[in-house]
């Protein structure tokens, strides 16, 4: 058969219902991976719907214990057509952020797939049970089309744990590093920059928590008694976060910026758009780092952010000065930012600004990654997805959120290539989370072209 026809068995998949049956079943599984009860749906969730998945693409499946203990399991599989041929390793998680099923809206439930027009509600939908279903699903039309064989060895990757920050994943990759050798990652994850724009990022950046906290002393104290004498823990810490941040979310600490933005990935974000959709929220003009396009800012610079900031009680305020004050903060950064000392970078930094009573914690830090947008398989890859679409794709050096993407690019050493099928306003992380159903009808051409055009490299 024809690279034409593998993509049409792909589209006939999607349009006799069976992706969406695929993914209705998938979504049905409460795979929560913060909620230790969700230990067994999550092995179930790869003994039922993955094991049988990857076997019928002949591949051999095993499923590993984390090397964490309380975590979710991994599985393993792989199928070996011959030496010289391209091996690729493709990857997906199988759980869910907290389902918040009380924040739904009215007909909708997150674990069971509602079909609204082109949107598919359902958590998971969207990150990651239908993404990894797209690509599982393309490798097999593929297989069918080129009569048993696929041109490549694959290996698949499925951890249970990405929504709580993948742990033991790097540490499996070190363990189990001959067994999960290949020459390029193709996975998919995230948004596209636009619904109607095929994408490929090729990295991400990492993610650092922090945590300023201001103790003086126990309790609170009448303002009109004690007002003007103590010391008030959130005015020091506003003044703190200010000599960090500014009020135009300028980064004012030289350690936490990154060195100047490389010209491959300048070149690479000069047509990429941010925001503009209708669900999207309007960009703040004058925001962030002077100098900088929006697509600059949030894939190739750093952001430091104030998540959470609590003092007294801001639902039932009182005449009364707190005696403490916490803001939980993250830093964004890309690659080249040295995040080693973090904590002594700002502890210094405060100290020189007057604010030694303010405490600094350092929580865990996920590294950045980037793949060189001229890199040969990236350009491959860019070229056959226009083959399929007829334009080309957006092309990210790095998604502006976070994925575990150093398992695979630091401690494999792989080129790293994700074809996101979801868009910004999916939801992702939110009620209401969906896919939307044109996009993922064209994800499953886009990556039955990819994986054919792979078989065929190793005829060129």
């Amino acid at each position: 058969m024809t690279r034409s026809a593998a993509i049409q068995h792909a589209c006939d998949y999607f349009d006799s219902g069976a992706f969406l049956e695929d993914v209705s079943r998938r979504v049905a599984l409460p795979t929560e991976s913060g909620d230790p009860a969700s230990l067994r749906p999550l092995r179930t969730y790869l003994e039922e719907e993955i094991v049988p998945a990857v076997e019928g693409l002949g591949a051999t499946a095993r499923i590993v214990d984390n090397p964490v203990p309380g975590y979710g399991p991994f599985l393993l599989a792989e199928r070996h057509e011959g030496e010289g041929l391209p091996t690729v390793l493709t990857y997906g998680h199988a759980d869910v952020v907290p389902a918040q099923a009380d924040r739904w809206r009215t007909g909708l439930h997150p674990w069971r797939l509602v079909v609204e027009d082109e949107r598919w509600y359902g958590r998971g939908s969207a990150d990651n049970k239908g993404q990894h279903t797209v690509n599982l699903a393309a490798l097999e039309h593929v297989l069918r089309a080129r009569g048993g064989r696929l041109g490549f060895n694959l290996k698949v990757l499925v951890e249970t744990g990405e929504e709580c920050g993948s742990p033991g994943l790097r540490a499996l990759c070190a363990d189990l590093r001959e067994d999960l050798a290949a020459d390029l990652l193709i996975a998919s994850d995230g948004p596209r920059v636009q619904a109607e724009r095929p994408t490929l990022f090729l990295g991400s950046r990492g993610a650092a928590q922090l945590t300023l906290r201001v103790n003086l002393r126990e309790g609170a104290h009448h303002s009109g008694n004690w007002g003007g004498l103590l010391r008030n823990p959130a005015t020091v810490l506003a003044g703190a976060l200010a000599t960090v941040v500014d009020g135009r979310g300028r980064i004012l600490v030289p350690a936490l910026l990154p060195p100047a933005i490389p010209d491959p990935v300048r070149r690479a974000l000069a047509d990429i758009p941010v925001g503009g959709g209708a669900e999207d929220p309007a960009i703040d003009e004058g925001w962030g780092e002077p100098g900088l396009t929006p697509s600059e800012r949030l894939v190739g610079w750093n952001t430091f952010e104030v998540l959470a900031l609590g003092a007294g009680n801001p639902d039932a305020p009182v005449g009364a000065i707190p005696g403490t004050a916490v803001a939980h903060c993250q830093l964004r950064f890309v690659v080249g930012t040295d995040v080693a000392d973090l904590g002594k970078v700002l502890r210094d930094h405060l100290d020189q600004h007057g604010y030694p009573m303010v405490d600094v914690e350092v929580g865990r830090a996920m590294p950045a990654t980037r793949t060189d947008p001229d890199h040969p398989w990236v350009r491959w890859a860019a070229g056959s997805v226009e083959r399929t679409t007829g334009a080309p794709p957006a092309i990210l050096p790095n998604l502006g959120g976070t994925i575990p993407n150093d398992a695979f690019a630091d401690e494999l050493g792989l080129c790293t290539v994700w074809v996101p099928h979801s868009y910004p306003a999916c939801a992702q992380h939110a009620p209401d989370e969906h896919l939307l159903a044109p996009l993922a009808r064209e994800a499953l051409q886009i990556m039955a072209g990819l994986f054919w055009d792979l078989g065929d490299t190793a005829r060129t």
